[in-house]
């Protein structure tokens, strides 16, 4: 499925959280597809479970899953409707600190617009080859 990189500066949870997110919206992991238990992938990137389920709980709470008592925990359709508040904020809150830095790195405002124009639309044809594959 995926591997946790031990040296990466984010936790083992983030980078759980993380991984699946990525595989659900480039949609390896499809709606509605079960995913490993938590005791399977903990096995499997032997990390201890209350971390596996922790990263689960968050990802239920950020609506990408859902779980199913007794039959288990499942990717959930994307849907098309505004974004979390809260995580629309904090994103842009980084992107403004990005700027700050950028701005201080010397660069002027125009500079900054062609920079992020080109960021935003490469990652756009990113994640479109990465959902073909």
């Amino acid at each position: 499925m995926f591997e946790i990189d031990l040296k990466n500066r984010k936790t083992i949870y983030e980078q759980v959280i993380d991984n699946i997110r990525e595989l659900i919206i480039l949609g390896v992991i499809k709606p509605d597809q079960k995913l490993p238990s938590v005791r399977e992938l903990s096995k499997s990137l032997t990390i201890n479970p209350n971390t596996v389920q922790k990263a689960f709980t968050e990802l239920e709470r950020l609506g990408y899953i859902y779980s199913v008592a007794g039959v288990g925990t499942f990717a959930r359709q994307q849907e098309k409707t505004e974004p979390d508040k809260a995580l629309l904020d904090s994103a842009m809150n980084r992107i403004s600190e990005d700027i700050r830095e950028l701005f201080y790195l010397g660069l002027g405002t125009d500079e900054i617009k062609r920079r992020l124009v080109e960021a935003a639309e490469m990652q756009g044809r990113d994640l479109k080859e990465r959902k073909i594959k």
